[in-house]
């Protein structure tokens, strides 16, 4: 996995490990990423609060260098559990849910990254606000609320060519002056890669299929 991240850098003309591989393990069993952390891996995701309130609190312990990231759709009355474990949440997309945000002594205690998710393909079954609004919601949490917003993460539209919305978001990012940029998984991450990304969110090419639920 890891070798073909790094064949698509010098195929973009990449800075040789400027892209870092998120491992969503949601589903997966903690004996599983255990595997992973000892081995060397670092950074992973979650998208269920549940599931990583049973998961992580003795693997971060074990292995205080990781770095946890929450993508799920993420609801105001759950912020204090995910910012007590999460070192980065990536899907802030709604005033409601940064307000909340603000009002957690953890993300400020913690220093907990937030990356805002914009909806590039406008749909209404996606989170995430809209691209035109991009703009106005990171400044308004920086300026307003004093959120440490560090960058834009989004999901294409699926069955279509995710080029042109990595690109839209690599301009949003690049223009608000952010330094992240989360996007592609494990049907498009080479061509997020092309496109700038620095985190790649990646499960099934790294776990294998999920088991159904």
């Amino acid at each position: 996995m890891l070798a073909t991240i790094r064949a698509a850098e010098r195929e973009a003309g990449r800075d040789p490990e400027g892209v870092s591989l998120v491992a969503v393990s949601k589903g997966v069993a903690a004996e599983t990423i255990e595997t992973l952390l000892a081995a060397g891996h670092r950074a992973f995701a979650e998208n269920r609060v549940q599931e990583m309130q049973v998961k992580w609190p003795p693997l971060l312990e074990r292995h205080p260098a990781a770095e946890l990231r929450f993508v799920g759709r993420l609801q105001s009355n759950k912020v204090m559990a995910a910012a007590g474990l999460a070192h980065v949440i990536e899907s802030v997309d709604r005033e409601s849910l940064a307000r909340a945000l603000s009002n957690c002594n953890a993300i400020r205690e913690r220093s907990v990254r937030l990356l805002v998710q914009v909806n590039v393909g406008e749909e209404s079954q996606k989170g995430g606000c809209p691209p035109a609004e991009a703009d106005r919601f990171v400044t308004w949490c920086q300026a307003e609320l004093g959120l440490r917003v560090s960058g834009v993460m989004g999901i294409p539209p699926r069955d279509t060519d995710p080029v042109p919305y990595f690109g839209l978001l690599r301009t949003l990012r690049d223009r608000m002056g952010l330094t992240e940029l989360s996007m592609g998984m494990s049907a498009d991450y080479e061509a997020a890669i092309q496109m700038g990304a620095t985190h790649v969110r990646v499960g099934t090419a790294v776990f294998g299929p999920r088991p159904r639920r």
